[in-house]
């Protein structure tokens, strides 16, 4: 398995196991060139949200990978944050805010990838 598919499956075993619902991996990589992957996922507060990103960040920095932004996408509060590693894009966001933007059906022509709930 690639080493980005690899570690893109890994971050979204770590989001759902953090309880982000209904936790989708999309690969993204033949529609644009900024990114490969986004980890989708719905967190239920600003704590939820709060300890899936310090997870991920973990992942991230004992594997390399540079987190190179992580900002509300809306400044309003916490609907929809956002973790860019690059080549993995994670995407936690409030039901409302995902019912709403509806990044699956945006991003329809990705590849929804399986996320092995066992683990590697």
């Amino acid at each position: 398995m690639e080493k980005t598919e690899e570690l893109a499956r890994k971050i979204a075993q770590l989001v759902q196991d953090g309880k982000g619902a209904d936790t989708v991996l999309i690969n993204v990589s033949e529609l644009n060139s900024w990114t490969d992957y986004f980890v989708i996922a719905t967190v239920n507060s600003s704590a939820h949200w709060q300890g899936i990103f310090r997870q991920v960040n973990e992942f991230a920095k004992e594997n390399g990978l540079e987190t190179r932004q992580s900002n509300k996408k809306l400044p309003s509060g916490d609907d929809w944050n956002l973790i860019d590693l690059g080549t993995i894009v994670v995407h936690l966001m409030s039901k409302e805010a995902r019912t709403f933007y509806d990044l699956e059906k945006l991003w329809k022509a990705g590849k929804i990838l399986e996320i092995d709930s066992q683990g590697e």
